[in-house]
């Protein structure tokens, strides 16, 4: 999302703390956030190597609560909410009729009738007034715009758990992928997920945002001996494409459709009604023009965001998202291609400056980490 030059940029609770640790700022999605401390390169190998320090408190929250809250989530949503049991999380689109996203979330089930949804921080007032509409005529139902409620902070990489487990009594083993729970982490009252955005094991935590700074003070000193680094958005992004995790604003929007991003396993097929559902079961049916692929580049450059993509030297897409990265040590990207030109092994070219830059289509995810 463009950031609007004369708006006053927002802070999360933990803005001076960047400040202090050094932290590059930058606008991004209207708020002022840290997007390296130390570099890049650093941030996203420590993350994959050892673990790093996350402030994402600018995420939004909406809660949906009452008798109707599941009808109203199953509308608005394009996963099958009825399958989470209370204490589980699902990610999702916000839907809109057309099948495409009003934004991605992640739909955590606090209880039968309350839902929590976690939307893009750019995107927190349009969603909230979206779901606002569409749940409106679902009875027992009340949104709530809690955003301000809440300090987020991810602590991501194989020691996360290391780090996180002597600062609370959950039982950080016993939590599995895509679960919470709530409990103390270092003395303070909070929810801890087992979620994340770099394509590593790791967790959020929900604090209020008065006790933001001392949990991210915690954290930092508890992390040292594991190797702990704060990280910024700019390893964020790095590391959720290596794991082909999807970015609203550049490989999902209002203008692509859940299965033209390959995303359909995030679809309740079974079902009956949400919004969209119409055009994706059509879509699933006759299949789709294009196709979100990965790719990596055979040639020395850098596909960038709305570099052309050409398939027999024909313009035939554009990149969605495109770096070289710190730990594969390759450039790689998404972009949208014709279905016809979407299998792995597809030759494909990258118009970067001029230059038509041979590229090959990938099986995604670049990264998948070991689970053993």
């Amino acid at each position: 999302m463009a950031d609007t030059p004369d708006a006053p940029l927002k802070t999360t609770p933990l803005h001076a703390r960047h400040v202090a640790h050094g932290a590059r700022m930058v606008p991004f999605g209207g708020w002022h956030m840290p997007v390296e401390y130390s570099s890049i390169v650093d941030e996203h190998l420590a993350v994959r190597t050892r673990c790093g320090l996350f402030d994402v408190s600018h995420m939004g929250q909406v809660e949906l609560a009452g008798a109707d809250a599941l009808a109203a989530v199953q509308h608005i949503a394009s996963n099958d909410a009825s399958k989470l049991k209370v204490g589980q999380i699902q990610y999702s689109g916000l839907m809109t009729p057309g099948g495409t996203f009003v934004d991605d979330l992640l739909v955590y089930r606090w209880a039968d009738d309350h839902f929590l949804l976690v939307v893009n921080a750019s995107n927190i007032e349009g969603d909230f007034d979206w779901i606002k509409t569409q749940v409106a005529g679902f009875g027992d139902v009340v949104a709530v715009n809690s955003s301000a409620r809440y300090a987020l902070i991810a602590v991501q990489g194989p020691l996360a758990r290391e780090v996180l487990q002597p600062l609370t009594g959950i039982d950080l083993s016993g939590l599995k992928y895509y679960w919470f729970a709530s409990g103390e982490v270092a003395g303070i009252r909070g929810t801890i997920s087992r979620t994340g955005y770099t394509g590593e094991d790791g967790f959020e935590v929900f604090v209020p945002p008065a006790s933001a700074e001392r949990l991210w003070n915690t954290l930092l000193e508890a992390g040292q001996p594991a190797g702990l680094v704060p990280a910024g958005l700019g390893a964020r992004d790095t590391l959720r494409l290596e794991a082909a995790m999807r970015l609203y604003g550049n490989d999902i929007d209002a203008s692509t459709t859940v299965l033209e991003a390959d995303l359909g396993w995030i679809v309740g097929w079974n079902k009956p009604e949400f919004l969209g559902r119409d055009v994706l079961v059509r879509q699933k049916a006759e299949g789709v023009s294009r196709r979100l692929v990965g790719f990596e580049m055979e040639e020395r450059g850098i596909a960038r965001h709305g570099f052309e993509v050409l398939v027999d030297g024909v313009p035939a897409g554009k990149v969605t998202s495109g770096t070289q990265t710190p730990f594969l040590k390759k450039a790689i990207g998404m972009a949208y291609v014709p279905a016809a030109a979407a299998e792995p092994g597809q030759a494909i070219a990258v118009d970067i400056r001029g230059r038509a830059t041979r590229a090959r289509i990938v099986p995604l995810p670049f990264y998948k980490r070991s689970r053993s």
